[in-house]
């Protein structure tokens, strides 16, 4: 008998196994994931100590003369969203007033930061050249970006979740008061796991915007850091602290559907541009 020699063909699934794999295990040896990991614990706490430690100074203007008093943060949830107050429902209302500082420095900045980690992760990739010798062993492009996105998402909800343990933290720390006001814990609840789903949409935007600049690292960033910008302050009213199993649902749909509609556009970038 002649020998016969088979070529097997390797699956979608096994094939994007195979790159979501190696994507968590160099995401798990990446300097730059721990350190963001890190920033997200620290923040917080830095930023609730200081802030109390500030309340009640004052500042006075010496053109003016006109004296303002630094607000500290009452409320350890402050460092999440914003409480519900009188003629409120849930916490949704205030969402966009108040430009206080705790009001703009808090768990949202997340989703800007896992910005560096998207764009750092995939120039990286053509800078080494290893995109260029993946797809052409491995991968196909779609598999790239469907790893790169669940990498991202991952990345972006463990920042998520160390920045509220940090805000947990820094008002134990500084004595600040844990009371939910009208709210109750299955908001808290609903409110992180919004947040969550709704990192999809800007993992979406960021990947992208790299893989569109390649290995211009800069360029992703600005692009990727103005993109967000756009739709940053819609976050605190899409995701308040009196969240619902709603604004959960919603999150998850729009996360979904801007990671297939961004997830194509960006596979089809990849196929008709220049992997150098």
């Amino acid at each position: 008998m002649e020998n016969q020699v088979k070529f097997e063909s390797v699956s979608f699934g096994k094939r994007l196994g195979s790159m979501v794999r190696v994507d968590f295990r160099r995401m798990g040896k990446s300097k730059i994931f721990y350190i963001l990991l890190a920033c997200a614990l620290v923040i917080p706490v830095l930023i609730t100590v200081m802030m109390t430690m500030m309340d009640g100074s004052v500042s006075v203007n010496p053109q003016t003369g006109v004296e303002t008093v630094m607000e500290g943060p009452e409320n350890t949830w402050q460092s999440i969203g914003t409480l519900p107050t009188a003629g409120t429902e849930n916490g949704q209302a205030t969402a966009m007033g108040g430009m206080d500082v705790m009001g703009m420095c808090n768990i949202n900045m997340m989703f800007m930061l896992t910005a560096v980690f998207i764009c750092l992760f995939i120039s990286e990739d053509f800078k080494s050249g290893y995109a260029k010798n993946l797809f052409a062993v491995r991968a196909k492009k779609s598999e790239y970006v469907i790893s790169k996105t669940l990498s991202g998402f991952v990345c972006g909800a463990l920042m998520l979740l160390a920045y509220f343990i940090g805000a947990m933290l820094g008002g134990a720390i500084s004595g600040l008061s844990f009371e939910l006001s009208t709210l109750n814990t299955g908001n808290i609840v609903m409110c992180i796991l919004a947040k969550i789903f709704l990192m999809l949409v800007f993992i979406s935007i960021f990947v992208l915007i790299s893989v569109a600049a390649k290995q211009k690292t800069w360029l992703c960033l600005c692009g990727s850091l103005a993109a967000g910008m756009l739709l940053f302050m819609m976050v605190g009213m899409i995701t308040p602290l009196g969240s619902t199993i709603l604004n959960v649902l919603f999150c998850l749909a729009c996360g979904m559907l801007f990671a297939l509609g961004l997830g194509t556009i960006s596979a089809v970038v990849l196929k008709k541009s220049s992997l150098v």
